[in-house]
């Protein structure tokens, strides 16, 4: 791709690209650019929301340009301050380096290892003199420092704040001076941080890099972000079954999210999918495509389809009668609202009560459970509907007149 084609896709998914103007002027010059980065191993596994930062990595990758997985094993040691409320307890160096290996094996599941080059920042910081973190600390200020949320909130509530924990945005940023990036990726968590590295290869004579945000994906609740501590995670070390079926349980809603920022499709390809089901295409189909490109990619085509046939039997297997009568019934063109069909078909007295049903998350289409209020099905939809427990029907939907 020329640069100009290159950038509507490096800004895909992307929360923020400062500056724009910048990677615009980068690109155009035709030189790969050194696009960097940072993972400190605080865990020993990674899941789906680390990909997001990974998969973007990937894409400067296909597009010619030089990659830097760094591992902040340095770092890792200083803790990172984000988002925190105390200090955050370092990791020993054995639990760094375990953590780090394991890291290593995982990303090249994503990324080419071939066209990868790896980095521990502790090669450049620990032979940093006492002097040189002096003159490094030289280069930014409390004032600015406290300019930071997390901070300004510990500070205003008396929460203590350790002087190593204003040491780890300056390392990090001297990581950006150490390896002269051109391009540093991270979440939108991590933006001071980032911005911190850009003074710095200022403050160092370097042309200041092009900072790239990426959002945080959110966990299988749809709520927070995704946590191993909070359980909402879907790892990607997790067995195929596993992570098939955590998949496809995420909200019809959210799986246009994990598309957009997890799928490697071209976006008009997501757009056409889009499209497919506002005009009656069954969400679960689609969603079936998403868990089956995932846990190809990171366990194979052969172990998708395994997972895909599991989970399609599961399904089949949850107490539905095998002898269900289609019901059939009449829709307009536009289709009929779940509500409505659920009061024709007999389930519920009003479509009050259907919506009701519904936000209680009692209501089930294939087996897969409906949230969505607003769903529209179509002439042409065949399913097995299911309220609670007990109460099942085969719907079939034929065009009126």
């Amino acid at each position: 791709m020329t640069p100009d084609e290159q950038l509507p896709e490096l800004e895909r998914g992307a929360q923020e690209v400062l500056l724009a103007a910048d990677l615009t002027r980068k690109l155009r010059r035709g030189v790969p650019l050194r696009v960097k980065a940072g993972f400190d191993p605080t865990a020993p596994d990674l899941h789906l929301g680390h990909t997001v930062l990974l998969n973007k990595m990937r894409q400067f990758q296909q597009f010619g340009h030089e990659v830097i997985f760094l591992i902040g094993d340095f770092t890792g040691l200083i803790g990172d301050p984000t988002g925190r409320n105390q200090t955050r307890p370092p990791l020993t160096p054995e639990e760094v380096q375990a953590n780090a290996r394991t890291y290593e094996q995982q990303v090249f599941k994503i990324l080419d290892p071939e066209r990868t080059r790896v980095e521990f920042n502790s090669r450049w910081l620990s032979s940093l003199s006492a002097a040189d973190f002096v003159r490094l600390t030289a280069q930014y200020t409390v004032a600015r420092m406290l300019e930071r949320d997390d901070f300004a909130k510990r500070y205003k509530s008396g929460q203590p704040i350790a002087i190593h924990e204003f040491l780890y945005p300056l390392a990090q940023g001297y990581d950006s001076v150490a390896l002269r990036a051109d391009v540093e990726l991270g979440g939108t968590d991590q933006k001071f941080n980032l911005l911190v590295g850009r003074q710095l290869q200022s403050a160092y004579g370097q042309e200041p890099q092009v900072v790239l945000t990426v959002p945080l994906l959110e966990g299988i609740d749809g709520v927070n972000k995704m946590s191993k501590s909070l359980g909402n995670y879907i790892g990607i070390a997790e067995p195929p079954a596993d992570m098939f079926g955590k998949v496809m349980s995420i909200s019809d809603t959210l799986m246009w999210r994990y598309y957009e920022l997890l799928s490697f499709r071209p976006l008009a390809e997501v757009a056409a999918l889009r499209q497919a089901v506002t005009d009656g295409r069954n969400p679960r189909d689609v969603k079936l495509e998403l868990a089956q490109e995932l846990v190809a990619r990171f366990h194979g085509a052969g172990a998708a389809e395994q997972a895909h046939r599991e989970f399609l039997l599961r399904v089949s297997e949850r107490a539905v009668p095998a002898n269900l009568t289609p019901q059939v019934l009449s829709v307009p063109p536009e289709g009929i609202r779940l509500p409505h069909l659920l009061k024709a078909a007999g389930f519920v007295t009003s479509t009050s009560e259907a919506t009701r049903k519904i936000g209680e998350g009692a209501v089930r289409i294939d087996g897969e459970r409906v949230t969505d209020r607003d769903m529209t099905l179509k002439a042409g939809t065949d399913a097995v509907v299911q309220l609670g427990s007990k109460r099942f029907a085969r719907i079939k939907l034929e065009l009126a007149g």
